[in-house]
């Protein structure tokens, strides 16, 4: 099987994923970064009722169309605690922001506006227009308006318009799931005692981390060991839990102690690619076992997180309705770069600016596969087409922003 491009192996990727059909109904609290499946009508309208946009006082604007005019205050309005008469001629009303505007005002003047004078009345200093600082009941929204959408994405604006809605609750879609299965003899979980043939295993946290930040919910499945009965009975978990994506990490080429690829594909996976013309990550696995997608990641945890940025966040975001997530632009080297061969290379940097603002990526001088200091350091990844040419100092590139 040839080397697919990084490009076509993501088409296929996403040609064959399907967004998420089912619904729940979650708290306000709960919303954030969820997708809306259904349109949304407001309960209320709102504003319920006139009311004052200042502090000031409420008037009859035929009383104040000149400034200067003397007034007899007769009251007061608050938020919560309205005024229950009218005003007529020659008489205002002190009022608060959000307080109900009382009848027979139709203009309010703001309290810098206005003097104190004895006997509990006020001189206006301005002639402010007629309906002056006055929110009009239902210049917001109006009871039955739609005003939500389906696949509207819930933000801290949409939840606060929700809520003034009146909803509680509300209909979105489910996330999409993402088992995690990593393999191998030699893993051990954080925390452990390493012997001398054994390491800790890390990719697990970094790719769910980027599985949960684009809409997903994780099932980890643990660690099991390079044995094809240890892998199957992980597969049924994942199975049996209804995932949606199975990512499995390491154990997905085709060597003597890889058997997570033939192990899947004795389960009844459908084998579409393993290899991709990329580096890191040449091992990329892509398959479907049923309804669950499976991506085998490289063991090794750079090409593990590259991998899964490139391929499992938009699989992930198409899943949970998400709108793709952009993160190319484009820079100026700081240092030169070799000529590229057949594979799209991804070269770990960091980024600063110069004098204009512009981005200026400098490539760290290592860049093996399994230096997690290195991507943890890095704000970028440079992308070198297959078969660049040479890249001298100060020459434009292509960047993935990993923050």
């Amino acid at each position: 099987m040839s080397l697919l491009s990084v490009e076509e192996a993501l088409n296929r990727i996403l040609d064959s994923a399907r967004p998420r059909q089912a619904i729940e109904h979650v708290d306000l609290h709960e919303g954030l970064g969820r997708v809306l499946a259904q349109d949304i009508a407001a309960r209320v309208t709102h504003p319920a009722f006139d009311n004052s946009a200042m502090d000031g006082y409420a008037v009859r604007h035929e009383d104040i169309h000149t400034a200067g005019a003397e007034l007899t205050v007769i009251g007061q309005s608050a938020a919560g605690h309205g005024f229950g008469g009218e005003v007529k001629s020659g008489e205002a009303v002190r009022i608060f922001t959000g307080a109900p505007l009382p009848a027979g005002a139709d203009t309010v003047i703001i309290q810098e506006d206005t003097e104190q004078l004895a006997d509990g009345k006020i001189r206006t200093l301005f002639a402010p227009g007629k309906g002056r600082h006055i929110r009009l009941s239902g210049q917001d929204f109006t009871t039955g308006e739609t005003v939500l959408h389906a696949g509207d994405v819930l933000d801290a604006g949409r939840l606060t318009l929700a809520a003034g809605m009146n909803h509680p609750t509300l209909p979105v879609f489910k996330k999409p799931t993402v088992a995690i299965l990593a393999t191998g003899d030699e893993l051990l979980t954080p925390g452990s005692v390493p012997g001398a043939d054994q390491i800790i295993a890390s990719n697990t946290f970094g790719v769910a981390a980027i599985a949960r930040e684009n809409g997903a919910e994780i099932i980890d499945l643990g660690i099991v060991p390079d044995n094809s009965q240890a892998i199957s009975a992980a597969v049924e978990r994942a199975k049996a839990k209804g995932a949606n994506v199975l990512v499995t990490l390491g154990g997905a080429s085709v060597g003597d102690h890889d058997l997570v690829q033939s192990t899947l594909v004795a389960s009844g996976m459908t084998l579409d690619f393993w290899r991709i013309a990329m580096r890191p990550g040449k091992p990329l696995m892509v398959g479907q076992l049923g309804d669950m997608a499976v991506l085998g990641l490289p063991g090794n945890p750079v090409s593990s997180l590259v991998c899964a940025l490139l391929f499992l966040e938009p699989l992930t975001r198409k899943l949970a309705r998400l709108p793709g997530r952009d993160r190319l632009t484009t820079a100026r080297l700081a240092a030169p770069l070799p000529a590229n061969d057949k594979r799209q290379d991804y070269v770990r940097a960091r980024l600063s600016s110069d004098a204009d603002g512009s981005l200026v990526a400098h490539p760290f001088p290592r860049q093996d596969s399994s230096m997690m200091k290195v991507f943890a350091q890095s704000d970028c990844l440079i992308v070198r087409v297959p078969n660049a040419e040479e890249a001298p100092s100060g020459t434009s590139c292509q960047i993935v922003r990993l923050r």
